[in-house]
């Protein structure tokens, strides 16, 4: 069984330069994370572990900054092509949640009721529109998108070339493209109508992946500024030996504690699906969204002005904080499904009942 490695001792490597199609080119293969900080290789599971183990795994890929879209293929896209019923494609893999497309059918059903288009003789679709700001379009071998049909909500797959692809990154540098699809024929084997719940599923996985992103990147900023503060000599002594620093390095820890614990409390009740999935994600969402301002000032901070260069390897993980926050929705818009539908009588059994 061959083994693909992703190697983050080497200096950084840019989106369009990283081969993530070879990574992920062997679907049998054992996907290897090394690095100069852990001795040992981490393995990523399988597609068809649980949620808990895909989310083990994308924290271990956001605190090694790894340059492919793990997260995107593990955690969002191969589950929900599972649960609709269509093949995995191989190699990398995106999504896109996107109610705004114009869909019609492309073999129209001859029917006296509705307007012309709204029923199919089978499920091909013709597709317009445009797909913002999808994760790593430019790397994926197929997008998984969500969106309304005439007939309700589908899930289908497309490859990128059958668009027209406009790049674009976020702070991190990490490819977000915009995909302009011009009434694209999308064949009825690659189309599968789905339940609501699905689609209610997809915005959960996506933040849920976000979020563990999130609590990776967190601890490597809490790695690289305690290790930072300890070997730094200010005034005879080291910076961590000062009061004021060993507050702060508290705060850190205790936000990056707060985000891994949020987003390992969401795994287990999205294997089990219902309301305690979308309470424990939302908790999970507003408060990795919340903390990431509050981990990267900080660790800019104890930084000093070396951490905000570009050989500062602090920016890997704190420009991907900044970005992720608000992708797949920030603390304002989880807080408020959060609370949205709690009540006076159902708040502390919320608060206290295990998800």
């Amino acid at each position: 069984m061959n083994t693909h490695t992703i190697d983050t001792s080497t200096p950084v490597i840019s989106a369009d330069a990283y081969d993530a199609t070879a990574f992920f080119a062997d679907p049998g293969a054992i996907a290897v994370v090394t690095g100069t900080t852990a001795p040992d290789a981490v393995a990523l599971p399988s597609p068809d572990a649980s949620t808990a183990e895909l989310v083990a795994a994308a924290q271990e890929a956001g605190l090694r900054a790894v340059p492919a879209p793990f997260a995107e293929t593990a955690l969002v896209a191969r589950p929900l092509l599972r649960r609709a019923g269509l093949p995995v494609p191989e190699g990398p893999l995106s999504y896109a949640i996107a109610p705004e497309l114009t869909i019609r059918y492309a073999h129209p059903a001859t029917s006296a009721v509705g307007s012309a288009g709204c029923l199919g003789e089978n499920d091909t679709l013709l597709v317009t529109g445009t797909l913002h700001r999808v994760p790593w379009a430019r790397a994926a071998t197929a997008v998984v998108v969500l969106a309304a049909a005439p007939s309700g909500p589908v899930l289908f797959t497309f490859t990128p070339s059958q668009a027209v692809l406009t790049p674009g990154g976020n702070l991190a540098e990490e490819p977000r493209d915009d995909l302009h699809l011009a009434t694209v024929e999308i064949p009825a084997s690659q189309v599968r109508r789905i339940a609501p719940e699905l689609l209610d599923e997809a915005r959960l996985r996506a933040a849920l992946a976000r979020s563990a992103l999130i609590a990776g990147a967190a601890e490597r900023c809490v790695g690289l500024t305690v290790a930072h503060t300890a070997a730094r000599i200010q005034f005879g002594r080291p910076l961590s030996r000062f009061q004021a620093v060993k507050q702060e390095e508290a705060r850190l820890v205790e936000e990056a504690a707060l985000v891994r614990a949020a987003v390992q409390a969401a795994a287990a009740p999205l294997d089990t699906g219902g309301p305690g999935a979308h309470f424990a994600v939302a908790a999970a969402k507003t408060q990795a969204s919340a903390s990431a301002a509050e981990i990267a000032r900080i660790a800019h901070q104890l930084h000093g002005a070396i951490g905000i260069t570009r050989l500062s390897p602090l920016r890997l993980a704190t420009t991907r904080l900044w970005s992720w926050r608000d992708e797949d929705g920030d603390e304002t818009y989880w807080a408020r499904r959060l609370a949205r539908p709690l009540t006076a009588t159902s708040l502390w059994p919320a608060l206290t009942t295990m998800p």
